[in-house]
């Protein structure tokens, strides 16, 4: 079993509700709505397909793909997160286990990787990441990841702001740090009218280079890169 205290050492958040090990706020993400990700996942995939979601959080990108016909397993490590999943697509099944240590003896069509988590600074995390993609996933499937683009940190000014429509919120970049050995601390904020959360973290960007030989060591190899931003891939097994 992996230790979420050290996978998770120096991720903090703050505001309303309860935390996740990462520092996620399970209200907060209760709140933000999907964007692109269920046109992109759709777009990619078999109509009705099998899907594994990993780190599905409150399920905001559950509850589209379920309501489209895709049969969708959501795993996270948070109790409280799953709980949000259940209220919001009924016809998911969950199941509460930390990525690295998930082995449901079955394979899907699809197995989807998002919210940036190939991006953790843990080499060793992210072999085991893309492993549990890897050993979930048809021989005929693909693995779906999402990405930092190229220039996610380096062609922007900070703080960088943009303002949430759907969700009705201000997301916020206020900060993304160099904290040693290629590794970046970022701080976000998500402001609402009514409350504010944080969340501190650390992240390590991964040129496309270094990025496709983490897939080729767990046995992935690009298909083709979903999105003009580079930011959503398909990779398929090897």
């Amino acid at each position: 079993m992996t230790n979420p205290t050290a996978r998770h050492a120096g991720h903090r958040g703050t505001g309303p509700g309860a935390k996740t090990p990462d520092g996620c706020a399970v209200d907060l993400y209760a709140r933000l709505k999907a964007g692109r990700e269920p046109d992109v996942i759709a777009a990619a995939i078999p109509a009705g397909a099998t899907l594994l979601e990993l780190g599905c959080g409150a399920g905001r990108v559950t509850e589209p793909l379920a309501a489209r016909g895709f049969r969708v397993t959501a795993v996270d490590e948070s109790a409280e997160m799953l709980e949000r999943v259940r209220d919001r697509a009924p016809a998911a099944r969950t199941v509460h286990a930390p990525i690295e240590d998930l082995d449901l003896g079955e394979r899907f069509d699809a197995v989807t990787l998002a919210s940036f988590l190939v991006h953790t600074v843990d080499d060793r995390q992210r072999a085991a990441l893309l492993a549990a993609c890897r050993r979930h996933v048809r021989a005929d499937g693909c693995v779906l990841i999402e990405r930092e683009g190229p220039d996610w940190h380096t062609n922007r000014s900070l703080p960088h702001e943009r303002h949430d429509e759907a969700a009705g919120c201000t997301t916020r970049v206020v900060s993304a740090e160099p904290a040693g050995d290629g590794r970046l601390r970022m701080r976000m904020e998500y402001v609402w009218p009514d409350a504010t959360w944080a969340h501190e973290f650390f992240s390590r960007p991964l040129t496309e280079e270094a990025f496709e030989g983490h897939l080729d060591a767990a046995g992935l190899a690009v298909d083709r890169y979903l999105t003009d931003d580079g930011v959503w891939v398909r990779a398929v097994p090897v």
